[in-house]
């Protein structure tokens, strides 16, 4: 399933106060992003982030590289203020990022963990290999289909996640692919309920659009904790780094 573009936005809204706090496995795709980045350049004109929340990626990237010109885009107007603390120049565009007006052509596109709320991959990779220099760089982590393994067992639910080989197919017209790692994170929780509020957290509940009730919340988290045991969440995240052909 894929989840239209407001209910994301209001799911994110909700968690961004403690987004950082619970988004573990987020920063740690975000510091795998910067270390294969330091690898290629120190330095580029123009950089562009997808998807920017609260700035987790920023935070870390501006500590790796530098750079002139940095935007940052974002569905929630309030992401700006977060940006700004991180990195007072950020200009950011709001908006859904195949919409928005860029005001010039960057030579790094980077992103973590959004590409996954995209629908369509392909018309995604077009917009931004249209907002990328020749030989520019696009870094970009997002998950595999193992992703919340437990909660497509158990509800059948999960977004349409694409494989490392399906990715590299889309991109392979107009990017020569330079890494590309696989990763498993499991974490563990004391009880489902903390399984459930994590990904309240992390703005992920708008994978699953149903209506709870307490009878339901009380009938997963059994269901939940009886399968597995250690209240367990996989995640399974990948990061692709490409350079867009000449």
């Amino acid at each position: 399933m894929q989840t239209d573009s407001e209910t994301i936005k209001k799911h994110f809204e909700k968690s961004m106060k403690l987004y950082d706090k619970n988004a573990v496995v987020q920063d740690f795709t975000a510091r795998k992003i910067c270390e294969k980045i330091s690898q290629i350049s120190s330095q580029f004109d123009t950089v562009l982030e997808i998807g920017a929340g609260t700035g987790g990626l920023t935070s870390h990237l501006v500590k790796t590289i530098g750079f002139n010109n940095y935007f940052a885009n974002d569905l929630v107007e309030q992401s700006q203020s977060y940006l700004k603390k991180i990195l007072p120049d950020v200009r950011f565009l709001c908006g859904d990022a195949l919409e928005i007006n860029v005001p010039e052509k960057s030579d790094l596109i980077v992103s973590n963990a959004a590409f996954q709320w995209f629908s369509d991959f392909g018309a995604l990779v077009r917009v931004l290999k249209q907002n990328l220099k020749s030989g520019g760089i696009l870094a970009f982590s997002t998950f595999s289909p193992q992703n919340f393994a437990e909660i497509k067992n158990l509800t059948g639910i999960s977004l349409d996640y694409k494989t490392s080989d399906e990715l590299i197919e889309i991109l392979d017209c107009d990017f020569k692919i330079l890494d590309c790692e696989n990763f498993t994170k499991v974490l563990k929780f004391n009880s489902a309920l903390e399984v459930l509020a994590h990904m309240k957290n992390t703005g992920v509940n708008s994978i699953c659009q149903k209506v709870w009730t307490i009878k339901t919340v009380k009938e997963f988290c059994e269901k939940y904790s009886r399968i597995y045991p250690e209240n367990t969440l996989t995640y399974a995240p990948l990061v692709i780094i490409a350079k867009k052909r000449t």
